[in-house]
């Protein structure tokens, strides 16, 4: 009878797809209902904002455990369930099983997918065994595989519809982070900088998993799907093969610049919006020149993967700092004008504004103080160096050279912000964003490439960022206009947990040593707190059901910051330096996978 129950939901939920007139309608029309949470970003702009309200920063204190559900997986938890109707949909790290869950039933399972993969992946993933979810669209749940494994389930069955290799993790190649439907398509990145592999995004029609295109982050305009004439740099075409001209040889073939993070899509402009990865290797000094296009801001057309305009924010990386965070897509005005925006919170520390149509620079300001390697990116149009970083020579890798210690450079490799996505609210017209308030020491050594193989070439040590609260996290208020912090509460460890903003006016986020925090948008005062049973780099969710409106949370301690745990690494320099700078949180966390659900009484 149970199951009756919610076979009977799913196909309600189904029903009122199949009149949409294209997947892109379909997935549209179920996120203007806000009782669903139906893509890992809760929309296509990437903002992680609620329109629910029955949670509100007066009662939100009153929140309590409505249920609970283990993954039966370790391992670093991050992403987050999606929500259509009756049916929730959770999935876990490696070996990467989903489960649908009956809300009806206080979430009992309708059915488990658990594929078969080659644990010979592991060892060739970078940083956890972490995967960010999964996305819905045209019936299908899509689930993309460590082992580089596209497959698209049955969402009321979960029986495998399609499914495609996108990938190949004998060169180091691994899946981690979340497709992205947009319209009748599934974007996949690819996660391996540290083993030398090229970065790309390809796209396949969802309706049979075939190749629609695939872009990648380096090498000529016939690889990039750039116009050297129409994409566009900062006003500029960017010119003919770009993405081989600042490499030397043909260095690009083991480039770099992975496609893991978070994609999110202008349907009016039809473009798609990501960022691309670090160079390989972490030596700058064997790879001169710029490195284009890692470390690259990308504007895609969604039909064709054309590149319209690229912006990159790191030329020549030296710190290892990911271009991969969120792209989220605003509209506010600017001078008194309206504009189409995107903001992106850099790992380099600073925080970007974009006109999305065009690519115009408008904001880019240090969202931590503590960011010392540049002293401020060049907003002069006319200036020969617009757009770039001024580098300061005592925390250059490169200018210090090979087999030198580079000390005191801040933020460390993981940046001021990682994957961990920020929320913004259209109430308040402010982002608000996880952070970490971490400084390393970098020594570049010189590396050789083989396939499979790590292609690293640097030893670092994190630690927190000195002369400053002693913590490594900070969770802040930015106005992307302004481009200025409007409030910053102190963590002791970093926020390595995804936001949520609600209407509700309550924003949550959850912490490394497992605390679901909520907190007044205005101000940062915290409303609530709770102790889940383990770490939380997880996203925090909303959904509505039976009239009442839940937050969902994964707890599972691990990613980068949380690797010493997750993995059992002693070597302070191990897991690229994470190990000894967090190993403090293993007095306040275990390893452990769980699902905590809080309601209203």
């Amino acid at each position: 009878m149970k199951k009756t129950l919610a076979m009977a939901g799913m196909t309600a939920v189904m029903a009122l797809c199949a009149g949409a007139a294209s997947a892109n309608e379909e997935l549209a029309g179920l996120m203007k209902d806000p009782k669903n949470w139906v893509a890992q970003a809760g929309d296509f702009a990437n903002t992680r904002y609620s329109e629910l309200s029955q949670i509100t920063k007066d009662n939100v204190k009153d929140l309590k455990v409505a249920w609970t559900f283990s993954t039966g997986v370790l391992r670093g938890h991050e992403g987050g369930p999606l929500v259509l109707g009756d049916v929730m949909y959770v999935h876990t790290p490696f070996p990467n099983i989903v489960y649908a869950l009956d809300l009806n039933d206080n979430g009992s399972i309708i059915w488990k997918y658990e594929p078969k993969q080659d644990p010979n992946v592991i060892p060739v993933m970078c940083c956890d065994t972490v995967n960010r979810g999964v996305a819905y669209g045209d019936g299908k749940i899509i689930l993309h595989q460590a082992d580089t494994t596209v497959v698209a389930l049955d969402a009321k069955t979960g029986a495998v519809v399609w499914s495609v290799k996108n990938g190949d993790p004998s060169i180091g190649e691994t899946g981690t982070s979340a497709p992205h439907v947009f319209g009748d398509k599934v974007i996949i990145g690819i996660s391996g900088g540290e083993f030398g592999v090229r970065g790309s995004v390809t796209a396949y029609n969802l309706k049979d998993g075939s190749r629609a295109w695939r872009g990648y982050s380096m090498g000529p305009d016939a690889d990039t799907l750039m116009d050297g004439e129409k994409t566009m740099s900062l006003g500029k075409p960017v010119g003919k093969d770009s993405g081989t001209a600042t490499w030397e040889g043909e260095q690009w073939k083991i480039g770099g610049g992975t496609t893991w993070g978070w994609y999110s899509y202008d349907p009016e402009l039809n473009l798609v919006y990501y960022g691309s990865g670090n160079p390989s290797t972490w030596n700058p000094s064997q790879r001169p020149g710029d490195n284009k296009w890692s470390m690259t801001i990308w504007a895609r057309d969604l039909n064709t993967g054309m590149a319209k305009w690229v912006y990159q924010m790191t030329p020549h990386d030296e710190w290892d700092f990911d271009g991969i965070n969120e792209m989220i897509l605003t509209d506010q005005d600017v001078d008194g004008k309206p504009r189409k925006l995107l903001s992106h919170f850099d790992r380099n520390g600073f925080a970007y504004t974009l006109d999305r149509e065009s690519g115009e620079l408008l904001v880019a300001q240090k969202y931590d103080p503590a960011v010392n390697w540049s002293t401020g990116v060049d907003m002069d149009k006319n200036s020969p160096t617009y757009g770039r970083p001024a580098v300061v020579a005592q925390y250059s890798t490169h200018q210090n050279g090979e087999d030198v210690n580079t000390t005191g450079v801040c933020p460390a490799a993981l940046g001021t912000k990682d994957q961990q996505p920020a929320a913004y609210s259209p109430k308040t017209k402010l982002f608000y964003v996880p952070t970490n308030h971490v400084c390393m020491d970098y020594e570049p050594f010189r590396v050789s490439y083989t396939a499979g193989q790590p292609y690293v070439g640097a030893t670092l040590s994190m630690y927190p960022a000195p002369n400053s609260h002693g913590g490594m996290g900070n969770f802040i208020a930015w106005d992307g206009v302004t481009g200025k912090i409007v409030w910053s509460v102190p963590e002791q460890f970093s926020v390595w947990s995804g936001a949520l903003a609600t209407a509700g006016d309550v924003v949550f986020y959850g912490t490394l040593e497992g605390y679901l925090k909520a907190v007044d948008p205005s101000d940062g005062k915290e409303l609530y707190k709770f102790k889940t049973p383990s770490g939380i780099i997880g996203n925090v969710t909303t959904y509505e059901h039976a009239g009442k409106q839940y937050i969902a949370i994964l707890s599972g301690v691990g990613g980068w910051a949380g690797i010493g745990l997750a993995a059992g690494l002693t070597d302070p320099n191990a897991g690229l330096g994470a190990v000894g700078g967090y190993a403090a949180l293993s007095k306040y966390t275990a390893l452990g996978g769980q699902l905590t659900v809080f309601s209203l009484p």
